[in-house]
């Protein structure tokens, strides 16, 4: 507490020995400012065309600056994605299971996603079913319709 005395105490006297300073900076700055402001008044008037373009010229740089940034800005990957391990633990899905849901997701057959995976139409089966018995549903599109308001798929 006492030290916080001290440092209020100081920073008082600080801004009393300031004041002076800071009070013939400001009413420099605000002389600075009205001969700026009135320098412009003058410019304005005395060309006025000219002025006009430079406002218009000066929009069109905005915008122009504006419309790039937003064509050639680099393409922003979307972040990571996790698949919800929390839905994933209470729902019983092994990591097989994921890699199935996923290529459910891709659309692909039965027999394309035996051989993707290197095992037997039925081990495919299998796989599908328990997938369909975890979510709770008896159709694939409704899989995946559950398993993305889970937040499994992305």
């Amino acid at each position: 507490m006492a030290k916080a005395k001290l440092g209020a105490k100081r920073l008082g006297q600080w801004l009393a020995a300031a004041r002076p300073f800071l009070l013939y900076g400001g009413l420099l700055a605000a002389s600075a400012f009205a001969l700026t402001w009135l320098d412009y008044l003058r410019y304005a008037r005395t060309f006025p065309g000219e002025f006009q373009i430079f406002l218009i010229a000066t929009g069109f740089l905005a915008l122009g600056l504006w419309a790039g940034s937003r064509l050639f800005a680099g393409h922003r990957d979307a972040p990571e994605f996790d698949g919800n391990p929390n839905a994933q633990r209470s729902l019983g899905l092994s990591a097989r299971e994921m890699e199935v849901l996923a290529l459910i997701a891709d659309g692909l057959s039965n027999k394309e996603m035996a051989v993707r995976l290197h095992v037997s139409p039925n081990t495919i089966k299998t796989h599908v079913a328990r997938v369909l018995e975890k979510l709770e549903v008896s159709r694939r599109t409704a899989a995946l319709a559950r398993a993305r308001e889970l937040g499994l798929l992305p």
